[in-house]
């Protein structure tokens, strides 16, 4: 572990104390999580504190735990990538939604105006509510689609599909026709295969 990143985990557990967790250093990376309730106020710090510094969101994406192994918590989470050009460090901001039924975070596009299409991209594909986002709408998919195609629980088929009616010379929805299907890799079974000839 570097003398820098230990520095930073150092002066975050100083300024912030139990606002944030327990600081992580995985992968040369630092890694903390803020709970839902002091996220906007932690982030604004970040950039503000000349301790800190961290004057860029290099991005913002939601993520589902609802399938990861040995993971007992809360469901979904935003992830910010940040990034100090004064200290010449980075950092990984984890946030959790408190509720799963319906996850909700503060915006932080007040205090990078960058996050606006990173957390439409979320709310799109998670289906993560920002408060205070000045345009919360869908980025990716069409307008009227149902559902958000990132959580783990959201049909690998949709629940729709989008076709050309010639009959009504327009574009229309319709429930997925496609089948179900298993894809089973091909298996060799040549007694000779791989061994350079076939003699």
């Amino acid at each position: 572990m570097s003398a820098k990143l230990e520095r930073l985990c150092r002066q975050l557990k100083e300024s912030f104390g139990d606002r944030i967790g327990e600081p992580t250093i995985n992968h040369g990376e630092v890694t903390v999580v803020v709970p839902a309730a002091g996220y906007l106020e932690v982030m604004r710090q970040l950039r503000d504190d000349p301790a800190f510094r961290f004057e860029q969101l290099m991005d913002l994406s939601g993520i589902d735990y609802s399938d990861f192994t040995a993971y007992q918590g809360l469901r979904y989470a935003a992830v910010s990538q940040l990034l100090s050009l004064t200290h010449n460090w980075r950092l990984q901001v984890k946030a959790f939604a408190a509720d799963d039924e319906f996850p909700v975070l503060e915006s932080v596009v007040d205090i990078w105006n960058v996050a606006n299409w990173y957390e439409r991209e979320a709310f799109d594909l998670y289906g993560i509510h920002f408060e205070g986002h000045p345009d919360l709408r869908r980025i990716l998919t069409d307008y009227g689609f149902v559902g958000h195609p990132f959580r783990k629980d959201f049909p690998i088929s949709g629940y729709v599909e989008m076709r050309y009616d010639p009959e009504q010379q327009r574009v229309i929805y319709q429930p997925v026709t496609i089948e179900p299907r298993e894809v089973t890799p091909r298996i060799v079974r040549e007694e000779n295969y791989g061994k350079g000839g076939r003699g």
